[in-house]
């Protein structure tokens, strides 16, 4: 069987035609096709909204909130286009593709930037635009010795393969087995309890054997488990694009004229790097002596500002080994940057320089300001003030509005939204899941609720450590 591209592709430019004709008639149209010509910027630039309506969906790559600043690959590129053009961006997000396509056809919104399948179905409605791709379904295992074992999807009968029941997954490891006479062993997982992103993990820790996903969740999470192979594919690609509506394809033109530049090629290629690339796995933790009395050589600066929040100065230390393993330089995936790793934005809000970022002492001034600020915000809702910390420190990490979205979900879904283990910890991990942060009760969308779970749990077990072997 054809093994399949191994990346996510992203496809040249098309650079499309503005036919004179069209001008002198008062509209701009496109076919997508015909010769390159000389292309009307100023024209273009004219028509252009003051306020550009973009809708696109909750995704690991596309748009999510992380550390309450808007991210995502697709949300970058929109972004970038509406700051370059001087127009407003508005972001409408839709619960389904479905759902964002009817958006665009009432005029609701001007443009879809989330990757929308080039298929005949829509080719009369929909004129496709701006970053194109090849999406395709991916085996994920854990390499041995270096490499994947499986090379082929020819090898899986009599192997176990875990994917979600009912998923896209499911039904096409049903039609593969099928297409190799049988023999793969599917261990169909109830997505209740169990979601994608959960999956890979488990094969990364070698709790189950293999799991398919697509290419691009593939890649995003083999930034946090670098081990795992994601080069067998296992379904034909299929392509999509960014989309405008027919009657306004002259917006997807501007679109492709403007990343069809030296300038946007390298922009595109250093967001691919950063959501796709550049690895995110937890640092290991280190061995920390502790003979001397001490926990870092910025202990007297936790002494000085923890009490700024009735805090513990080991609990303070401890969050900082977390973020940054008490390195004044560090600067993650995301650009948080310095000894508490601040972001560029939360940095803007409490006035923090960017030359100063880096400073010891101004990164845990900022993140005291920062952490009473989300005791305010959490107080009457945690009212419990040890309980408090686990939730202040998950809305440091994660973001308030996640935080309020897990409690909201844990309040619906039998939980207590006042406890953190077990209950609203529970309900940060379902917003992973599209099925939970599609809830009407949800504001803020996908959150990678493993990675604020294991940021509380880790803070308190080096907590608890430090108490121990550090005297107050």
């Amino acid at each position: 069987m054809k093994n399949f591209s191994k990346y996510r592709k992203r496809a040249g430019y098309a650079l499309v035609v503005l036919a004179s004709a069209c001008v002198a008639a008062g509209t701009v149209s496109c076919s997508g096709k015909g010769d390159k010509a000389e292309y009307s910027e100023h024209l273009t630039e004219a028509v252009l909204p003051d306020t550009l309506i973009v809708a696109t969906l909750y995704s690991p790559s596309s748009y999510f909130i992380y550390r309450d600043e808007p991210m995502g690959y697709d949300y970058d590129i929109i972004s970038r286009f509406a700051e370059e053009k001087g127009l407003a961006l508005k972001i409408e997000v839709a619960p389904s593709v479905h759902r964002a396509i009817e958006m665009l056809d009432s005029g609701k919104v001007d443009l879809i930037a989330y990757e929308i399948p080039e298929i005949t179905e829509y080719k009369d409605r929909l004129t496709p635009c701006g970053p194109r791709s090849e999406t395709h379904q991916v085996l994920v295992q854990p390499r041995k010795e270096g490499r994947a074992q499986i090379t082929d999807v020819t090898d899986l009968p009599g192997l176990e393969v875990a994917v979600e029941e009912g998923t896209k997954y499911y039904y096409r490891l049903q039609n593969l087995d099928e297409e190799l006479g049988g023999g793969i062993k599917i261990d169909a997982i109830d997505s209740d309890t169990i979601d994608t992103e959960a999956l890979i993990e488990m094969v990364a820790e070698g709790e189950v054997p293999l799991t398919i996903v697509d290419n691009d969740i593939a890649q995003i999470n083999a930034t946090y488990f670098p081990t795992l192979d994601i080069s067998v594919d296992v379904s034909f690609p299929q392509a999509s694009a960014w989309a405008v509506s027919t009657k306004n394809a002259w917006l997807g033109d501007s679109i492709d004229v403007w990343l069809d530049t030296d300038k946007s090629r390298e922009a595109d290629a250093e967001l691919h790097k950063r959501y796709f690339e550049q690895e995110r796995a937890p640092q290991v933790a280190m061995s920390l002596d502790l003979s001397d009395g001490t926990i870092s050589k910025y202990d007297h600066l936790f002494r000085k500002y923890a009490p700024e929040i009735n805090w513990d100065w080991r609990l303070l230390a401890s969050q900082s080994f977390q973020e940054s393993k008490f390195n004044p330089k560090a600067r993650s995936w995301a650009g948080a940057r310095g000894l508490m790793q601040i972001m560029p934005r939360t940095a803007r809000a409490y006035q923090l320089a960017a030359n100063k970022m880096n400073d010891p002492e101004s990164s845990i001034a900022t993140s005291v300001k920062l952490l009473d600020d989300l005791d305010k915000m959490l107080m009457k809702k945690v009212p419990d003030d040890r309980e408090r910390l686990k939730f202040i420190l998950a809305a440091y990490n994660g973001g308030i509005g996640h935080v309020t979205d897990a409690m909201n979900l844990a309040e619906k879904y039998g939980l207590d939204p006042t406890k953190w283990d077990g209950n609203v910890e529970k309900a940060v991990l379902m917003k992973s899941n599209p099925e939970y942060y599609n809830d009407p009760v949800v504001k803020y969308g996908y959150m990678r609720g493993r990675e604020t779970a294991g940021y509380v749990e880790r803070i308190m077990k080096y907590y608890e450590r430090f108490k121990r072997e550090i005297p107050a």
